[in-house]
């Protein structure tokens, strides 16, 4: 029996995709929101949970870094999708044919200039899977959606022009999210670590409790920061790192993190993909 790893979205969706090739054999679960997908993780209902954290072109997702740390889940894996928009018809439509789009708003934001250039009316929808299949059921050839090619071959429609997104770098980071524990070896090669934390109260204690990365040699690729619960005092960073927590320059860093920190949980230790 294969497991079910949930992902937001459609069949066709861009985090579909990504489940696919994280876990080539599981059994695909669709959730509407990000927190039904963590509350799959968290129930069993799913092994694994696929989310999108970050895009090059669109930035971080903001809901992911809310609900991630709270969610008592851990980071064990990661991806890069190529995110290539395609604009899709129903059998029949050609490009000429088309006046309206209809796609996610990040999507739409994303091929703005190949929407201009063709005078097209956008329609602002939930997700892009969902969009093609929409699009499918009204079989309306004046009206497309942008979507994966993938959307397109499950709901049967047309590609009527391919790689119409503004920049050739777009890319989206998925994390996996598992319900237990699993740490990668530091022998495995690469790896990133995952935490949150809270500074205290005290003057210029970001400052110093990030002064302990750069003097042990600790590259720090991601930091990010979010009010917790809607207080403009209570701020938490969730943060990258390139290393494993076993390294000695990674365990003073931590140590000297400590002196200044109120809070501090690591999320998840795992083997760094590649980004190209």
């Amino acid at each position: 029996m294969s497991q079910k790893i949930a992902f937001q979205g459609e069949p066709g969706a861009f985090s579909h995709a990504a489940a696919i090739r994280l876990f080539p054999q599981g059994e695909p679960l669709g959730c509407v929101t990000f927190e039904e997908t963590i509350a799959a993780v968290q129930t069993r209902r799913a092994a694994f949970g696929v989310v999108p954290v970050e895009n090059s072109l669109y930035g971080r997702i903001t809901d992911i870094h809310h609900l991630l740390p709270e969610s008592g889940l851990f980071i064990t894996g990661e991806t890069f999708l190529r995110v290539e928009m395609t604009l899709l018809g129903v059998p029949g439509a050609k490009l000429a044919d088309i006046k309206a789009v209809q796609s996610l708003s990040v999507a739409l934001g994303q091929c703005r200039k190949f929407i201009q250039s063709h005078q097209l009316r956008t329609i602002n929808a939930v997700d892009t899977a969902g969009s093609a299949r929409e699009i499918a059921d009204k079989a309306d050839k004046s009206v497309a959606a942008i979507a994966s090619r993938f959307a397109g071959e499950i709901y049967g429609l047309n590609v009527l022009a391919e790689n119409i997104e503004d920049a050739a770098h777009n890319t989206t980071r998925f994390l996996v999210l598992a319900r237990d524990k699993d740490e990668a070896p530091a022998s495995v090669g690469k790896v990133k670590t995952t935490f949150v934390f809270r500074v205290r109260n005290v003057p210029a204690a970001l400052y110093k409790a990030m002064g302990g990365f750069a003097t042990n040699g600790v590259n720090m690729t991601k930091l990010e920061s979010y009010m917790v619960d809607g207080n403009f005092t209570a701020t938490q960073f969730y943060a990258d790192i390139e290393g494993h927590p076993d390294d000695i320059g990674v365990q003073h860093a931590f140590e000297e993190l400590g002196f200044y920190t109120d809070y501090f949980r690591v999320l998840g230790v795992y083997k760094a993909a590649e980004a190209g």
